[in-house]
Order: C-alpha cells, then structure tokens, then sequence
C-alpha cells in the first residue's frame, strides 16, 4: 500500500468548512481537518519502547524520522485496537507550546473518505453522552441519519499532556 500522500492545498471558506479524512474506530466514524494531514501509511515496521502509556504503541522509523504512533482507541479509553489489513497510520502534524510541531501517527481501523463537509452541518460537540472526553470534539457532523464526530486534533494529541501521562507510567529511579 505504501504511502498515500494527502495534499495540503485546500483552502477552507470559513473557519469550520472545508474537507476532513473520515475514519473508523470500532463502529465510530471520526473526522480529522484535512490541512492538518501529512500522509497516510500501512501499518507496520512498528519498533515498540518500554514503560510507555498503553496508547502509545511505538515508533516507526519516516524517511530518517522517529515518530511515535498513537493508538486512538485506547487514546480515547478504550481496549486497544486490532490490527488488520485495513489499519492504517494516519500522520498528523501536533502542535505544543514547549516542543513546537511534531509527527504523530494515529492507529486507526480504516480509513474512509475525504469529505467535503459544511460549516452549517457541524453541530457543537455535546455535553455528555459521548464516549470520549468532549474537549477532544470540535464538533458533530450530521452525515445523512448518522453523526460523525469531528476531532480537535491538537487537543486529541497535546504532546504536553502525553509526555506527563507517559512520566506517570515511568517509575522513579531505585524504586522496585
């Protein structure tokens, strides 16, 4: 499948319209802001690091560059995701205010289209009621009957946040 380049040219009309890569978690279908994706790549190659946070399934090695790979699901709380032909790692640019832009690969199920979606067709994200922390959401996308639900990318992968959560799991020097 090799690399599958995502081009960064579209222009949004206003500042919620423009085009999102669709994708499935489990029976969930999520959307990401096109401009914020730098490539879509198969799944695998994955060098796993010890004493990580359990979403973080590893490394992979793009092009000379160590880019960890995010497991969305388990991300979000959930178990972690299978593997199967479909997987793919979808590559986002992140943005911290310490470390500045960094590659992210997001393990997803499946990728399903590029979709042209109307500001007037995102609903705010909800209160309560999803099964993901509704700082992650920038909104819901009525998609014919179903909802699709639009992530706030920098939010979903605050590299500050992982970084701590990932000092939590490391455990202090001379403690067995």
């Amino acid at each position: 499948m090799g690399g599958l380049t995502v081009s960064n040219g579209a222009a949004a009309t206003s500042e919620e319209d423009g085009q999102y890569l669709t994708f499935t978690l489990g029976s969930e279908m999520y959307a990401i802001a096109i401009l914020g994706i730098k490539e879509i790549i198969e799944y695998g190659g994955l060098t796993v690091v010890p004493m990580m946070p359990d979403f973080v399934r590893g490394v992979i090695n793009l092009r000379g560059a160590v880019v960890p790979v995010v497991d969305l699901a388990a991300r979000f709380g959930q178990p972690n995701a299978n593997v199967t032909r479909r997987s793919c790692v979808v590559i986002v640019e992140a943005h911290s205010a310490e470390e500045g832009r960094q590659d992210i690969g997001l393990l997803v199920d499946a990728v399903s289209a590029v979709l042209d979606i109307p500001a007037s067709q995102i609903e705010p994200p909800p209160s309560f009621g999803a099964r993901i922390n509704a700082d992650f959401i920038n909104g819901m996308a009525r998609m014919d009957s179903k909802f699709v639900i639009v992530l706030n990318v920098d939010r979903v992968l605050s590299v500050d946040e992982m970084a701590q959560m990932a000092a939590a799991h490391t455990p202090a020097l001379g403690q067995g």
